[in-house]
């Protein structure tokens, strides 16, 4: 491409999108899940953030596998809506039924989303969800909170992805 030239695709994102950019892509790794009433498990994972051309928002989806049998474990998929003023709001739908609707701030200086639970829907259980995820050196990473009525919010997930 000529000096001074926009990539085609660069131009049509929306610039809602455009301090997110670099999550935009397919990542995999590995992650860990642990809680107090579960047996703790490893999986890998397929975390894809697309954009559509123009539109202020980002499809997120995960798909997660055993990594001993490589059975389907989970998946799950929604919405980004980055705001402006570096606010996000993030509707997430779980293959086990449960809904979040999550609001948090990003920083892509810091290369830091944090999102927590405004409302998990569907849900017998769980109470409350924070995530937090981190653009590191090329790598994402990032970490899962849960509360339940029985517990207190603690860790439930963390994973190191790389983008494909």
């Amino acid at each position: 491409m000529a000096e001074g030239t926009v990539n085609q695709s660069e131009k049509m994102v929306h610039p809602a999108v455009k301090p997110l950019t670099e999550l935009l892509g397919t990542w995999k790794g590995d992650g860990e899940g642990f809680f107090p009433t579960i047996s703790s498990f490893n999986y890998s994972e397929e975390l894809q953030f697309s954009h559509s051309p123009n539109k202020p928002v980002i499809a997120y989806s995960s798909k997660t596998w055993n990594l001993k049998s490589g059975q389907p474990m989970h998946s799950e998929s929604g919405y980004w809506r980055p705001k402006p003023d570096g606010t996000i709001e993030v509707v997430i739908a779980q293959s086990t039924g449960l809904v979040e609707v999550q609001k948090g701030t990003y920083d892509m200086n810091e290369g830091v989303v944090k999102l927590k639970s405004e409302l998990v829907g569907n849900a017998s259980k769980v109470k409350e969800i924070t995530r937090v995820f981190k653009l590191e050196n090329g790598e994402l990473s990032y970490v899962v909170e849960m509360a339940t009525n029985l517990t207190a919010l603690q860790s439930h997930l963390k994973a190191l992805l790389k983008k494909l």
